[in-house]
């Protein structure tokens, strides 16, 4: 069976660029809130239990209302919490399921909240993605839109760097592409030849 890999990092440092970097490698990654979305509108559980949780507002022509989700779940930790242990069961059993499938010898499993929820445990080595607050917020604003405000919630729900250091086996300072790029080769070489041969 193919070894795990986690690959995590806060909202905004980059994770899915050095995702797609793993990919142009032939390494499988699963990115757990993609598949997480698509199973808030495929499974019938989720959609029943998501409706109780926000009312019928949750869903407009059977597809999940997510600006409105987001609105209710901004600086709500507690309906956050209540959501994720909805969501996060399911995407753990369709995660298992699509690991058995793989060939590889190491896949990536991309997730925000890896270390916050403990799933983190369940990988054989984790990769932290970095970069410095003020860029990641600039990202953010950029790619969703949003408010300085906003993003600053999001990182609030996030551990620290700092925290998240201690437990990685390795760190991308993501910075610069060309750099990104050079750590993320680095980084596979490694891979396989430590984790994937024991």
């Amino acid at each position: 069976m193919s070894k795990i890999i986690g690959l995590t990092g806060g909202i905004g440092s980059g994770k899915t660029t050095v995702a797609n970097m793993f990919l142009e490698l032939d390494v499988p990654v699963y990115i757990a809130d993609d598949e997480a979305k698509k199973l808030m509108n495929k499974s019938k559980i989720i959609k029943r239990k998501l409706l109780k949780l926000f009312g019928d507002k949750a869903y407009v022509n059977d597809t999940l209302y997510k600006p409105f989700i987001a609105k209710k779940i901004f600086n709500n930790k507690e309906l956050l919490e209540k959501m994720n242990a909805i969501v996060h069961p399911k995407v753990a059993t369709h995660f298992k399921r699509w690991v058995a499938k793989q060939k590889a010898p190491y896949v990536i499993k991309e997730a925000a909240i890896l270390f916050e929820n403990q799933n983190y445990l369940q990988c054989d080595a984790i990769i932290l993605v970095v970069a410095d607050e003020d860029t990641r917020i600039q990202r953010v604003i950029k790619r969703d839109n949003s408010t300085k405000k906003q993003v600053k919630a999001i990182m609030s729900n996030q551990w620290p760097d700092e925290k998240k250091i201690a437990l990685s086996q390795f760190v991308i300072k993501n910075n610069t592409l060309p750099n990104t790029r050079k750590e993320v080769k680095k980084i596979h070489k490694k891979i396989l030849t430590t984790i994937c041969e024991t």
